[in-house]
């Protein structure tokens, strides 16, 4: 398995009281909450100077309802905006110290000998083509409480240069999985984003999408669950294909190429409502099996237009554990798709895995934009640097 460049690497910018521990080394830990906002992932890994990272712990804390309501909230205009958000973002930093701790003590680490955090904030905005993006987080106050220095605010700097700000795992995929025969890596969160690695060229990437988001809002309002487990409440339901080809038909955003980006901005409660207004007497369950195809078809879709030649999938995020998605990808695929813990690198904790990479990016000045992912004038070093 081929290695990244960045792995190769010696800190330039580690503070003294790693420097002990780049034989070994250094340990960083990669927060993440996305897109379906149920929780924070977390984990703690060392990554060698040679080689793949190791993970050392991981931990999933649900998110508290009223702070995801709070934060569900602030993906629309309303009143008090600035104050609401702080607060939010000072509730979701702590609930990050939580799991810094929790990671600690689990392995009995102390915060002195990890380099640093990658916490990735909570997307609440995302409008790149008007020039901005917004995570909430409060990196100052998680390193105040963590004792650790935080790195944050990954996309601003590629927006800044013009490009999406979006997807920022590409680089990370590319040091896990690149190599070999041609091949993606989806990611099923809230949103689904591929990445595509073909040898000897750079990674490329994009959205494709609505992941879980639509499938969570649908459950939820309909069952009172906060996701379809395993699928099993699609699987009671039938795909109606004339729904499926009308969702498809009436988002022009599918049909743009990339580089391109999504998020609630876009796919949310009110655009499935809006577009289920004439199916309003369906069976809400055939709905479900219905927009899960749709997540199906929409990643096959993009796959298909944008890289026909991918001999397989790699999937990670949390759809790879719903069984009845994975079928719907593998028909609408067709071609093999198999977990990321096939390769050796957790489906679960991929996302958090890449902040932990991202933030040693950072700490060692290493660009890890890839203007080919996200259309930015040039590679650029992503993040903030917030010392404890």
């Amino acid at each position: 398995m081929p290695e990244s460049s960045s792995l190769n690497q010696t800190s330039r910018g580690a503070s003294s009281r790693n420097a002990g521990h780049h034989t070994d080394g250094r340990l960083f830990i990669g927060l993440m909450s996305g897109t379906s906002m149920d929780g924070v992932d977390g984990v703690l890994i060392r990554l060698p100077a040679q080689g793949r990272p190791q993970t050392l712990a991981g931990v999933a804390l649900p998110m508290p309802d009223g702070l995801r309501a709070q934060l569900l909230a602030l993906n629309t205009a309303g009143h008090d905006e600035l104050e609401r958000a702080a607060r939010a973002a000072n509730a979701l930093a702590r609930l990050y110290a939580q799991a810094v701790h929790r990671l600690l003590d689990d392995t009995g680490v102390s915060a002195a000998d990890v380099t640093a955090i990658g916490a990735h904030g909570q997307t609440v905005r995302h409008r790149p083509e008007q020039g901005y993006t917004i995570q909430l987080n409060a990196p100052a106050l998680l390193a105040e409480l963590a004792g650790i220095d935080v790195v944050a605010d990954f996309r601003s700097r590629d927006v800044a240069a013009g490009g999406q700000g979006a997807p920022l795992v590409p680089p990370f995929h590319a040091a896990m999985f690149g190599g070999g025969t041609p091949r993606a890596v989806l990611n099923l969160g809230g949103i689904a984003n591929l990445t595509l690695l073909s040898p000897g060229q750079a990674p490329r990437g994009l959205d494709t999408g609505p992941a879980n988001v639509l499938l969570d809002a649908w459950c939820q309002r309909h069952t009172g669950q906060a996701f379809d487990e395993d699928g099993r409440w699609a699987a009671s339901g039938r795909v109606d294909a004339a729904l499926l080809q009308a969702l498809i038909a009436s988002e022009p955003w599918l049909m743009l190429p990339p580089p391109k980006s999504t998020g609630r901005d876009l796919f949310n409660t009110g655009w499935l409502d809006a577009r289920l207004a004439e199916w309003r007497h369906k069976n809400p369950a055939d709905v479900q099996a219905t927009l899960q195809r749709f997540t199906a078809q929409t990643v096959a879709d993009a796959l298909d237009a944008a890289m026909p030649e991918a001999a397989e999938v790699l999937v990670c995020g949390g759809g790879s554990r719903n069984a009845a998605l994975m079928r719907d990808l593998a028909q609408a695929l067709r071609r093999p798709a198999r977990t990321t813990d096939e390769e050796g690198v957790s489906a679960q904790w991929m996302e958090a895995l890449a902040f932990a990479w991202l933030a040693q990016m950072h700490v060692d000045g290493l660009q890890a934009g890839v203007p080919e992912v996200t259309g930015a004038r040039g590679a650029r070093v992503l993040g903030a640097l917030y010392p404890a």
